[in-house]
């Protein structure tokens, strides 16, 4: 857990990997939109966690959370590309990793409905965020499409680890431990932000 935990943290204080959201080369095509989530720490974090959230409530917050995100992170992205201005979007994106990050640390369930409307709201920073990198027409279809499937993917690693955590004796403390880890880094980037 140290290694893993270490590793996290120096990926974070990389600010190479640190964003995905860099504006380097052409947001154009679903491959370029596949690895383009994987590219950056903040992405990938947010993602799994809104998986691992969505075990540690548990019911309907398996399946809503995850395409609420989704569904969401598409409004986001269409706002971006059409030009529609967002402030504080990389903010958002930190705090998303952050307010997540804590929240599983802290094992606290909150009620479905606002884990629906707090994943919304970070979706639409991150979809914001890929939009305003993607060009309008027939090429965004592909990009947009390979973007939201590495996110269900990154959605279905986060359900599967916490599943997978919760048949283990030390699963709660793994996972509290994955979302104190998380939070962590989402602190330093909105440190890296400032």
């Amino acid at each position: 857990m140290r290694r893993i935990l270490c590793s996290v943290l120096c990926a974070a204080l990389s600010t190479g990997t640190a964003w995905a959201h860099t504006g380097v080369g052409p947001a154009v095509g679903f491959f370029y939109g596949v690895a383009h989530p994987f590219s950056g720490l903040d992405h990938v974090l947010a993602m799994v966690l809104v998986g691992m959230l969505a075990v540690q409530i548990g019911g309907r917050a398996i399946w809503a959370l995850p395409l609420t995100f989704v569904a969401m992170m598409i409004v986001g992205a269409v706002l971006g590309m059409t030009g529609v201005a967002m402030p504080l979007v990389e903010v958002g994106i930190a705090l998303s990793v952050l307010v997540l990050g804590g929240v599983v640390a802290f094992g606290w369930k909150p009620p479905v409905a606002l884990a629906i409307v707090a994943a919304g709201l970070f979706a639409i920073f991150h979809g914001h965020s890929h939009g305003t990198e993607m060009q309008y027409g027939f090429s965004a279809v592909g990009y947009g499409s390979g973007f939201v499937a590495a996110t269900l993917v990154l959605h279905a690693a986060g359900l599967l680890l916490g599943l997978g955590l919760r048949k283990i004796d030390v699963g709660e403390l793994a996972m509290r431990l994955a979302g104190g880890s998380a939070a962590v880094v989402g602190a330093l980037m909105l440190i890296g932000i400032g």
